[in-house]
């Protein structure tokens, strides 16, 4: 008889109807936690979960077993062995449960155990990092978080793209916006082991772009730095970023790949994760799948800036009350502004192109008004940006001279200029925030929710 040793095999073998499953089969053992215990006295029952499926698997005891008064007193959070008797329920909750002959204590666990049979606040499972993960909630966010990983290097792996591992330490700011951290190993001498001054990276998109000019299409895909002292529930310290780049491409050809992308990623987390995301439209965002499934099947709109700009200005007159009601050609578009025109304009997703160039960064292509640059934001409902992407200047003088008026040091960026010396070509990219994909995918509202250990402003525990 096969011996079955985890529950996602149990489960699975119930969902696909394996030919060994019958009534009953005497070959299980598994390992896990103890979720909850109940004794009726005669008889007990235990919620076991072991880590590898989102459910837990039931575990009927009594008190004939040897050690039967014991495994009463077993407390939640005590890892234990199980071996027992496969019993299908199908009148039940749940599709089976597990008949105990034998259940042998690994690690008990202290009446201090902080994870008790109620329902516990996000906030306070913040504090509690290391243990949120064996709570239904956190065990689904991670467990798709893991998933929608996968999916990431699936789909550009499976187009051709090669990885690139970009570094963590740098001497160039990528974004240009002087929010760095800046690792220092001799306090009276921050040069003294690099000879340089050196940051940790806010994106790997410049040295991306080195390994697109020899491979043509790459992504990297790592965890990314920004010294903000921000506390919103958007915004991290350390967080991972997918930076894909593209040669021989203009933002069109940007916009089609961002669509595939993120279309295709959240197709495989809905049939991956179902369990899990099942337990997210019910319990913490309703309507989660309805609205994910309405997005992979809608195409996305199109509209400039200034396009967008004009619909807001028409929406104050018409009324509508922003927080904030002044809207003109240059500022930078609130979460508010970008969910107005997803959710009452398109009524889907939407791609934003053309910006002022003072609000972009310098290493987007010039438009021929002079005014704009070739970059693209993609707003969907409900979160706002979750893309943000551009054709990348390529033309040697007209980048050299941005950078000058932007008084960067270009000593620092000789080796990036020299990609637009030597066999220069079109090429664009974009990045998307992992952890502001994967709130979309949950509906979980806070960043610091999506991260295992989140670093965020006065906040580095762990």
């Amino acid at each position: 008889m096969e011996e079955f040793k985890t529950i996602r095999e149990l489960y699975e073998a119930c969902l696909y109807g394996d030919d060994i499953l019958k009534d009953s089969i005497d070959g299980v053992a598994l390992e896990g936690w103890i979720r909850t215990n109940r004794d009726n006295g005669s008889i007990g029952f235990i919620e076991l979960n072991d880590g590898t499926y989102f459910k837990n698997a039931q575990i009927v005891y009594n008190h004939d077993l040897e050690n039967g008064d014991a495994i009463s007193h077993f407390l939640s959070g005590t890892s234990i062995q199980v071996k027992g008797r496969f019993v299908l329920t199908p009148n039940m909750k749940q599709p089976f449960e597990i008949q105990a002959t034998e259940i042998l204590l690994l690690g008990n666990c202290d009446l201090d155990y902080p994870l008790q049979k109620k329902r516990h606040s996000f906030e306070y499972l913040r504090t509690i990092a290391h243990l949120r993960p064996r709570t239904n909630t956190f065990s689904a966010v991670f467990r798709v978080r893991s998933i929608l990983s996968m999916a990431i290097h699936e789909f550009f792996q499976n187009q051709g793209f090669v990885y690139v591992h970009t570094p963590l330490m740098t001497s160039t700011d990528g974004e240009g916006a002087g929010e760095m951290f800046h690792v220092v190993t001799d306090e009276k001498d921050p040069e003294a082991f690099f000879g340089k001054k050196a940051s940790l990276a806010v994106t790997g998109q410049l040295q991306v772009e080195a390994y697109c000019m020899a491979f043509r299409d790459v992504y990297t895909f790592g965890p990314t730095f920004r010294a903000e002292k921000s506390n919103t529930t958007r915004h991290a310290a350390e967080f991972w970023m997918i930076e894909p780049e593209i040669a021989f491409a203009d933002l069109e050809d940007d916009m089609a790949l961002i669509e595939d992308c993120v279309t295709y990623c959240t197709r495989y987390v809905l049939e991956n994760a179902p369990e899990e995301m099942e337990f997210f439209d019910k319990m913490i965002c309703p309507g989660l799948l309805e609205r994910l499934k309405k997005f992979t099947e809608t195409p996305f709109s199109k509209m400039t800036y200034t396009e967008g700009i004009e619909l807001l200005k028409k929406a104050v007159k018409e009324g509508h009350s922003f927080e904030n009601p002044r809207i003109e050609w240059g500022m930078n578009l609130e979460s508010e502004h970008e969910r107005y025109l997803t959710e009452q304009v398109t009524k889907g997703p939407l791609f934003l192109t053309d910006y002022p160039k003072e609000l972009k960064a310098f290493y987007m292509r010039d438009n021929e008004d002079g005014k704009t640059v070739a970059a693209v934001d993609l707003l969907v409902p409900g979160i706002g940006e979750l893309v943000g992407g551009s054709q990348r200047e390529e033309r040697y003088e007209v980048l050299k001279e941005k950078m000058e008026k932007r008084h960067m040091n270009l000593k620092n960026y000789e080796w990036y200029l020299d990609l637009r010396r030597y066999g220069t070509c079109k090429h664009a990219g974009f990045g998307i925030g992992f952890e502001r994909f994967l709130m979309f995918i949950t509906g979980m509202e806070n960043i610091r929710d999506v991260s295992a250990f989140p670093r965020t402003y006065k906040n580095l525990e762990y």
